[in-house]
């Protein structure tokens, strides 16, 4: 039984993979440049998600208005690490989520057909404070993932859900250091 709430993703041992689903002109300037530049924001909290269904259903399959490209991120482990350290829930007191650099929130993990779970999945907001060192320092590598979502879109749509599964990328449970693990985790 998956614990109700464990971050669950595609990572080695530098690296993780969350996901973000952009509008065309900054898809393409990113991965033209290898790292987010503009038109990009800067100024405002970019969320990441290391679940790629949440992505999906969240995106409508990169099909929802500026949310047509899914780029997979591969970020530092540190980088990663170091943010939840520094984040807040996003149910805590209001002023210290105002105040936090990166904010947390759980919501349902999805089925591949949209289906809320019984167990949920993290969702990351990257504050102002440190965008750039997250777009500058964090980032190792961008790949897009649009014709990838697309085809396994397409594949759920005509029955094929076991075929659409096998294109979705690889999650096992991950590690949090302790007093990581203790920052992000609901009723602790």
């Amino acid at each position: 039984m998956t614990p109700p709430f464990q971050i669950r993703a595609d990572y080695d041992a530098h690296t993780i993979v969350v996901y973000q689903a952009y509008a065309p002109a900054i898809a393409d300037a990113a991965l033209a440049a290898g790292r987010f530049v503009a038109p990009f924001s800067f100024h405002r909290m970019t969320w990441i998600k290391p679940s790629f269904p949440w992505l999906m259903h969240r995106s409508n399959w990169a099909r929802k208005s500026g949310q047509e490209r899914v780029l997979a991120v591969r970020m530092t482990r540190e980088g990663w690490e170091e943010a939840l350290s520094r984040a807040v829930l996003t149910t805590a007191d209001p002023a210290a989520v105002d105040r936090a650099p990166v904010h947390v929130q759980w919501d349902p993990e999805r089925s591949p057909r949209g289906a809320a779970l019984n167990h949920y999945s993290i969702q990351v907001g990257i504050g102002r404070q440190l965008i750039r060192t997250f777009a500058d320092d964090w980032i190792v590598g961008l790949t897009d993932l649009t014709p990838r979502v697309r085809k396994a879109a397409t594949l759920l749509q005509t029955g094929h859900a076991a075929k659409a599964q096998r294109l979705f990328p690889p999650e096992r449970a991950y590690p949090l250091p302790q007093a990581v693990e203790h920052a992000v985790s609901p009723g602790r």
